[in-house]
């Protein structure tokens, strides 16, 4: 992922302000100018949310002047690009401010303009925030019948239960299945940007409502087009590292009968920033063909003692009855970002079609870094 300053930097207030100050010449943008010195120390999101506020304060009044400047300043040569992610959120804080639905129609519609040259995703939060099903009769009405794949596919991202960077929609999260007419839309897409959002919307929603998932994914492969199978099964794949039987069973893993030799590992003990490899197999002892879904867990441990597991995909394979197949992996526990290890017992199994295997357990070593 970048770092904050090459996607919202110095640069990126610079061309703001050389943008707005062409569209507003009498505004003085004291606070965006001032803005230019503040945003190192700050996150993405920070930033983001600095330069709406500085917008905000150098260009007072009401939500129709600010978008009076805003839509002049889409003349501007350099008026694109991570600029417009503070821009957008300027124009849906002054919308709800003002209240209205005027001024909230007109935001939707400016956002969906911009969403080009930018995604509009983290700014439609506000919208969706304040008034849910007003913003949701506009999507699905207006944007997802829309030309433009940039606008259909923010339909499907700005509304995302989880989406990343942005803030959380409580009702999107808290209403089962209300998002599900927007997906609806747009499954059979053209564009495969579309489509993308689409199946990872599915898998967002999947989180916390899985059978709501399923049964969607199964009115969709009910009526499929050539992509329909792919984007279900992107969109199920956390409910398939789950073993969510209804997921499985769509996707056609069944209960299978297999007998599972291990996981067996190459040593009992892996220090820290090393790694371990097992090897396991894998026999059809059914009557019938088994398509299989294989994936392992790693049981790490927990600061309290406990484990908690992690599943990694491995492979999807048809076993003809009697065939066997041998599956090898190695697990590094290099140091990264997104997870703490903790000394102690640790394990790994198998997951075939839902079922976990038996667990093979090795102690992770202790390390002298902090």
């Amino acid at each position: 992922m970048p770092f904050a300053d090459e996607l919202i930097g110095r640069d990126t207030v610079h061309n703001l302000t050389r943008s707005l100050q062409a569209a507003a010449p009498d505004a003085a943008l004291t606070a965006l100018r001032a803005a230019a010195g503040q945003i190192d120390p700050l996150s993405l999101r920070q930033r983001a949310d600095l330069l709406r506020d500085a917008l905000l304060a150098d260009l007072p009044g009401d939500y129709a002047t600010l978008a009076r400047t805003i839509r002049a300043a889409c003349d501007a040569p350099g008026f694109t690009g991570w600029l417009i992610w503070p821009v957008t959120g300027a124009l849906a804080t002054r919308a709800v401010q003002e209240g209205g639905t005027d001024a909230f129609d007109d935001a939707m519609a400016l956002l969906a303009d911009l969403t080009g040259r930018l995604s509009s995703e983290f700014a439609i939060r506000t919208l969706l925030r304040h008034d849910l099903d007003r913003a949701l009769g506009i999507i699905v009405a207006d944007w997802t019948g829309s030309a433009d794949a940039d606008v259909r596919r923010l339909a499907s991202e700005g509304t995302r239960p989880y989406l990343p960077w942005a803030v959380r929609v409580p009702d999107i999260m808290g209403r089962p299945g209300v998002t599900v007419p927007i997906l609806d839309a747009l499954y059979r897409d053209e564009s495969e940007y579309v489509r993308r959002s689409v199946a990872n919307h599915l898998n967002d929603l999947s989180r916390d409502h899985p059978d709501v998932v399923v049964r969607t994914a199964r009115r969709w492969l009910d009526r499929p087009d050539a992509t329909t199978p792919r984007l279900v099964r992107h969109g199920l794949r956390t409910l398939i590292k789950r073993g969510h039987p209804g997921a499985l069973e769509l996707l056609g893993f069944a209960p299978a009968a297999v007998d599972v030799d291990g996981p067996r590992l190459d040593q009992d003990v892996v220090p820290f920033g090393g790694s371990v490899q097992f090897t396991a197999a894998i026999r059809n002892s059914g009557a019938s063909p088994a398509r299989l879904s294989i994936d392992y867990v790693v049981h790490h441990r927990k600061a309290n003692g406990g484990q908690t597991g992690k599943i990694f995909k491995l492979t999807t394979r048809t076993l003809a009855p009697g065939e066997q197949i041998e599956v090898t992996r190695e697990h590094s526990f290099r140091p990264i970002t997104t997870r703490r290890y903790y000394p102690g017992p640790h394990a790994i199994s198998l997951q075939i079609n839902g079922v976990e295997s038996e667990r093979a357990v090795f102690e992770l070593t202790a390390t002298d870094r902090p």
